[in-house]
C-alpha cells in the first residue's frame, strides 16, 4: 500500500512525541530515533535531519494548555515540516508553461536505465495532446538496443511523430533535427529521450549537457524509480548538478509503501516534483501536489 510504512513510523513517533515536555532536552532522543526510522523509509540523512530540526523547532517552547491533549500539536508541526521540505523547490505547472512559453517548448528526459524514461515521456507526450498541444518526439537514445523502436511504438499508439537517426548516430544531432522539424511545422514541444546514463561516468554526462546545450533546452526533466529510494536521490543530485534539471518525475510510485524518495528529491534538488507515475497507462500519470501529498499521510496519523 502506497506510504504505509511512512505512515506508520510517523504515527508511532507522533504518539511518543505527545507524551514528553516539550522542550529540547526531552524531545531530542525521540527525534533522534524519528531520523533512524525515517532514513529507513528512504528519506535521505540531511533531509531527515532537516525535518527533525524543523520538528523541533516548531515544538521547543511551545505552550500547552492544562488540558490541552499535546497529539494534534505534534501531529501538525511534524506534517508543517514535511510541508515546508517539499515546497523548498516551488511549484511548477508544466501545461502553463507550455501554453505561455516561445514554441517549440524543447524538453530534455534525463536518468538512467530502467527507469521508464521512454514510458513517462510517451505520457507526458500524450498529457500535453490531450490538452490540444501538437508534439513531437526526439528518439536520441542512440545507444539502448531497441530504444528508437519502443519510442517509435509509442507515437504510433498516440500519433506523435518520432525523429530519429541511426543506432550509433549524434544523439545531439538528432535532437536538434527533432527541433527543426517542429519549428518547420509549427508544432508545441519537442519531448527528447535521452539513453540511460550511470550518473558516475564523466564522459557520459558531458554527452547529455551536450544535447541541453546544442537545442538550448527549455526544461530538463529527471525521471526516478521512486523504488530505488536513495539511489534516485543521488541520482537527482548528481543529474542536477550536471545540467541543471528543472523538475523531476518519480515513477513506480503506486508501488512504493515507503515514499521517502518523494521528500529527500525534492528537498536536494531544490526543484519541484512534477508528476508520479502511478501506473501503465498513458493518463497514469498524476501531478504533484505537496498539500495533497501530506494529506496522504496525515489520514494515516
Amino acid at each position: 500500500m502506497v506510504l504505509e510504512n511512512l505512515r506508520r513510523t510517523l504515527s508511532g513517533f507522533v504518539q511518543r512525541l505527545s507524551e514528553v515536555e516539550l522542550d529540547e532536552r526531552k524531545l531530542r532522543p525521540v527525534l533522534d530515533e524519528l531520523l533512524l526510522s525515517l532514513v529507513a523509509n528512504d528519506v535521505a540523512l540531511e533531509v531527515a535531519e532537516a525535518l527533525c530540526n524543523q520538528v523541533l523547532q516548531e515544538l521547543v517552547g511551545c505552550r500547552v494548555g492544562r488540558f490541552e491533549k499535546r497529539k494534534p500539536i505534534v501531529k501538525q508541526a511534524l506534517l508543517s515540516a514535511i510541508l515546508q521540505l517539499l515546497e523548498i523547490g516551488g511549484r511548477f505547472d508544466l501545461l502553463g508553461y507550455v501554453r505561455n512559453a516561445e514554441k517549440p517548448v524543447k524538453m530534455v528526459f534525463v536518468g538512467v536505465n530502467g527507469t521508464g524514461k521512454t514510458t513517462t515521456i510517451a505520457k507526458v507526450g500524450y498529457l500535453l495532446q490531450q490538452s490540444g498541444f501538437k508534439v513531437v518526439f526526439a528518439a536520441s537514445d542512440t545507444f539502448r538496443a531497441g530504444a528508437i523502436e519502443q519510442l517509435k511504438e509509442h507515437g504510433h499508439r498516440l500519433g506523435i511523430r518520432v525523429i530519429s537517426g541511426r543506432y550509433g548516430a549524434d544523439p545531439a544531432s538528432v535532437a536538434y533535427d527533432a527541433v527543426e522539424h517542429a519549428r518547420a511545422r509549427r508544432l508545441d514541444a519537442v519531448l527528447v529521450d535521452t539513453s540511460g546514463r550511470i550518473h558516475t561516468k564523466h564522459n557520459l554526462m558531458e554527452e547529455m549537457k551536450k544535447i541541453v546545450r546544442v537545442i538550448d533546452a527549455d526544461l530538463v526533466i529527471f525521471v526516478g524509480d521512486a523504488l530505488t529510494g536513495n539511489d534516485a536521490v543521488e541520482q537527482a543530485r548528481e543529474f542536477h548538478k550536471y545540467v541543471g534539471i528543472t523538475g523531476s518525475i518519480l515513477t513506480k510510485f503506486d508501488a512504493d509503501a515507503k515514499g521517502g524518495a518523494v521528500i529527500s528529491v525534492a528537498y536536494i534538488t531544490r526543484r519541484p516534483i512534477l508528476f508520479l507515475g502511478v501506473g501503465q497507462r498513458y493518463e497514469d500519470l498524476q501531478p504533484f501536489d505537496p498539500k495533497t501529498f501530506v494529506a496522504q499521510i496525515a489520514a494515516g496519523l
